[in-house]
């Protein structure tokens, strides 16, 4: 039996729960200095998903439920358990009194140039977790950007900076003819070759094509890239049975994170973590591609080797519907330890 190389993936990804102050404040906690920090207000009706990262900078703020360009809003600071707060971040990241989640994952601590592809781009990349913050120049032309990850990419997201577009979003069950945009509803669509040049990403490089949305000649993008490690992180598809006693999904590990979209319609993008609230059946979601406030309604529990959907809903377990995936682990199923995780 094969083990994880990762027997501690808190080293690499966490969760944060923390109280806004409206001010400056420093969150520690995190087990590490972050390259990306995805934050949300549990809260707050109308407050925004906010993105910071190494690469871009700290304080220059996307959001995953907007098409807005990039904006001087965010974090002050990655710091080296956690990162800081000036009075910057306003009502998305640190509303006073708000309670507020933070998504964490550990970059390279630094940036590098990288010219693996046709273009040279900016690169963050962990090679141990598969995860690599990716900024490139468009050219309008079809490109390739490499990504320093070493192992092919199985999810990748991509924003332009310099002005307003929707979110794109690659996955390695659609395959490199489909895309679908993080910030909307929208099924999957065979509208690939414009996105991705109907090219699947390499242990290399990440292939763009001509869209605007991905690569507008002289326009700035940041694209999010993880590939995939046994016991760590898992990229997939399931087929849903419209059954509260649902489709269970096997990752190898105890997940800590978990999105979700389904992919052959409509639906919301459906984030789960084992921090809020964190036990079956009481595990609540926030929409990715919405300003809501956390939903508490009970859709999925978090198991020690997977998950599995408790809903007939169509939108996380429609009867004969795909959907895709993306997980990280809390601890894997049996580490080098030999100590077997449980459920909660």
């Amino acid at each position: 039996m094969a083990y994880t190389t990762i027997d501690k993936p808190t080293d690499y990804f966490n969760t944060k729960l923390y109280t806004g102050n409206g001010g400056t404040q420093s969150i520690t906690g995190v087990g590490f200095q972050p390259d990306l920090v995805w934050m949300k207000s549990r809260s707050v009706a109308g407050a925004h998903h906010l993105v910071n990262d190494v690469v871009r900078g700290a304080d220059k703020g996307i959001f995953t439920n907007l098409t807005n360009a990039e904006i001087t809003r965010g974090v002050s600071s990655f710091d080296s358990d956690g990162f800081s707060f000036d009075d910057n971040a306003g009502g998305d990241g640190n509303a006073s009194g708000s309670s507020q989640v933070a998504w964490n994952w550990l970059g390279a601590n630094g940036t590098a140039s990288n010219s693996d592809g046709s273009i040279t781009s900016t690169v963050s990349a962990n090679t141990t977790a598969g995860f690599s913050i990716v900024s490139y120049t468009g050219t309008g032309s079809n490109l390739t950007a490499g990504h320093g990850l070493g192992s092919v990419v199985k999810m990748f997201f991509v924003k332009e900076l310099s002005n307003a577009n929707s979110w794109e979003v690659y996955h390695v069950s659609q395959g490199a003819g489909k895309n679908a945009q993080l910030n909307t509803t929208a099924a999957f669509e065979s509208a690939g070759s414009s996105r991705w040049n109907s090219t699947a990403p390499t242990s290399t490089t990440i292939s763009i094509g001509t869209d605007s949305g991905v690569n507008r000649s002289s326009s700035n993008y940041i694209a999010y890239c993880f590939a995939e490690k046994k016991g760590y992180s898992k990229f997939g598809s399931y087929t849903g049975n419209g059954n509260a006693d649902g489709t269970f999904v096997y990752t190898g590990f105890k997940p800590a994170f978990v999105m979700l979209k389904r992919s052959s319609n409509t639906s919301d993008w459906y984030m789960f973590d084992n921090k809020r609230e964190g036990y079956n059946v009481d595990n609540d979601e926030i929409y990715a591609n919405l300003n809501y406030a956390e939903d508490t309604a009970d859709r999925l529990d978090i198991l020690s080797n997977g998950f599995k959907m408790r809903t007939t809903g169509g939108n996380l377990n429609g009867s004969g519907e795909t959907f895709i995936y993306m997980a990280f682990a809390e601890s894997p199923f049996v580490g080098s330890n030999f100590v077997p995780n449980n459920a909660r």
